[in-house]
């Protein structure tokens, strides 16, 4: 979706972006994973986002497979936009974007608490070691050549 502007950037992190980082996505893609919006005038009641954009971007997340579309209605052709496994997939990264929200752009309390729809109890996004658990520090996470880097 920015286009080509990552061409020189072998990041998983810049790959993302191509799909999901202009400004209105990531607002689409909450209220399609947390609140259940799958119709047009949902997201556009929702957001007050123009019409326009929302197009592009529910256009762009089903070229992206984030979003399939389902026809419900015959005159006029009426479509609804559900999220794959792809998009539902997506669900702890905005969980960890409204802590860090939370904690580093909020005035006073979280506005949006997400919970455990079996429990109740609060849901949060941690970073874990495969060995030693939790890391809460992230001085002490280090980013390494993986196994997709280009030789070159």
């Amino acid at each position: 979706m920015l286009g080509k502007t990552y061409d020189s950037q072998v990041c998983s992190i810049a790959r993302a972006l191509e799909l999901v980082g202009e400004r209105w996505s990531l607002l689409i893609l909450r209220d399609a994973v947390f609140g259940g919006s799958t119709r047009y005038n949902e997201f556009q009641r929702s957001l007050g986002i123009a019409t326009n954009i929302l197009k592009s971007r529910l256009d762009g997340f089903v070229a992206a497979g984030l979003m399939e579309p389902h026809r419900y209605g015959e005159q006029p052709a009426l479509y609804e936009y559900r999220l794959t496994r792809k998009g539902q997939a997506l669900a702890p990264t905005l969980v960890a974007l409204t802590e860090w929200g939370d904690e580093w752009a909020t005035d006073g309390e979280p506005p949006i608490v997400y919970r455990h729809a079996t429990c109740g109890s609060g849901i949060s996004q941690q970073t874990v070691c495969e060995h030693c658990g939790s890391v809460d520090d992230p001085t002490e996470i280090r980013a390494t050549i993986g196994p997709g880097m280009p030789v070159e």
